[in-house]
């Protein structure tokens, strides 16, 4: 089964930063767009970046602009969100997935293989 392995997340103050790491199995993200999404206790998964085939293409949620950057590289078949001046509010489990076509970006219908997630704790 394809899925992505990630890793990076855990307990955090606020305005500390994490960067998150997500690395597929069984497949190759050369031809992807990649995206994280975001669900909080209570609430709907939500996008909080994106990253189109090539590295010229990125977005990013109102939320996340200025604090967050998303990048790939694939020689090490890998995606990366590094996620700065974090608040309470991004508290939540983050997810990577991967979509052929994915648009709108920040659309789950959009995205084929998903990792199981990776709880992300911003308290004092």
């Amino acid at each position: 089964q394809l899925h992505f392995v990630e890793s990076g997340g855990g307990l955090v103050q606020p305005g500390g930063s994490l960067r998150l790491s997500c690395t597929p199995s069984g497949f190759n993200i050369d031809y992807y767009a990649i995206a994280w999404f975001r669900q909080a206790p209570g609430k709907e998964r939500e996008g909080v970046s994106g990253i189109g085939f090539s590295d010229a293409i990125t977005n990013y949620a109102d939320s996340g602009k200025g604090r967050f950057s998303i990048s790939r590289d694939n020689a090490k078949n890998t995606v990366y969100l590094q996620m700065n001046s974090l608040n309470v509010e991004d508290t939540g489990v983050y997810f990577c997935a991967a979509g052929y076509a994915a648009d709108p970006w920040d659309v789950t219908a959009e995205y084929d293989y998903w990792g199981q997630g990776n709880q992300v704790n911003v308290s004092s």
